[in-house]
């Protein structure tokens, strides 16, 4: 039942509390779906640029995997399947899903009669941390695929000359942009996938239903657990990213000159670096 337009101050200046659950929606379903075909190009990706390199040591070597499995996720059929078309379902799902909660509490709290001042007047619905990270991660993993698989192919018409050099060649030539940059596009994008695999495998701590100090005490050792797993991903990452890609030298002789032509080729950037 809405509530009369001269309560709306009084009612709106409560608590909202979030909508009923819609974990059984199809958005959801897409959301979670998208994300199981994702994790299988970044489990692929993190053995490429960390695993490989802290075995070999070695730039050329580790390259050499890198070459052998790009088909497997940058060529047709597979570079839809497994990264555009999951990436670009799990991110419009959610903003679908906040939409969607949003009308949900509109609806529940302003009712289908309220004027458009009072429908303003409902919050949206929080915003967690996981969905947080989330949208951070989005811009960053943008930046990244920009910069590393579309600039490639838009100033030279193909990315096959793209490495694991490419990279050792930017934190050598910009350490402190590449350096930033990865281990923010690391450490957010890891902590927002092992969280939202938490969720999805009833893990975090909002999925303990008992009380008492038994219950509290199971939630923090969720959130310790939840966080360990993402804060020791992340670290095998930087280590192998930052330890030994990082830390593989500039290029040399045309690759060299190439690869700054591409970082000068940076839309609104490129010509401070």
């Amino acid at each position: 039942m809405p509530y009369p337009a001269h309560d709306a101050e009084s009612v709106f200046s409560l608590e909202i509390l979030e909508p009923s659950p819609v974990d059984d929606t199809p958005l959801t379903r897409i959301q979670k779906y998208s994300s199981y075909a994702f994790s299988v190009f970044a489990a692929a990706h993190i053995a490429n640029t960390a695993l490989i390199p802290l075995a070999t040591r070695s730039i050329a070597a580790s390259d050499s995997y890198l070459l052998l499995t790009r088909p497997y996720y940058q060529d047709i059929p597979f570079e839809p399947l497994l990264v555009i078309g999951p990436l670009v379902a799990h991110v419009g799902s959610g903003l679908a899903l906040r939409l969607y909660r949003r009308r949900q509490a509109t609806k529940r709290y302003a009712g289908d009669t309220a004027t458009f001042y009072e429908r303003r007047r409902v919050p949206w619905p929080k915003l967690s941390g996981t969905s947080a990270l989330g949208c951070v991660a989005t811009a960053l993993v943008g930046a990244h695929a920009f910069v590393n698989r579309v600039l490639p192919l838009w100033v030279e018409g193909s990315s096959a000359g793209i490495g694991l050099e490419y990279v050792s060649h930017a934190f050598a030539r910009h350490p402190a942009a590449s350096f930033s940059g990865f281990t923010a596009l690391v450490g957010v994008t890891v902590w927002h996938a092992v969280w939202g695999w938490a969720k999805w495998l009833g893990l975090t701590p909002a999925g303990v239903v008992r009380g008492g100090v038994e219950g509290q005490l199971s939630r923090k050792r969720r959130w310790y657990g939840v966080n360990a797993v993402a804060a020791a991903i992340t670290g095998l990452w930087l280590w192998g990213g930052v330890g030994v890609v990082g830390q593989g030298g500039a290029a040399t002789g045309w690759v060299a000159k190439d690869y700054d032509a591409l970082f000068k080729s940076i839309p609104y950037f490129g010509e401070y670096l």
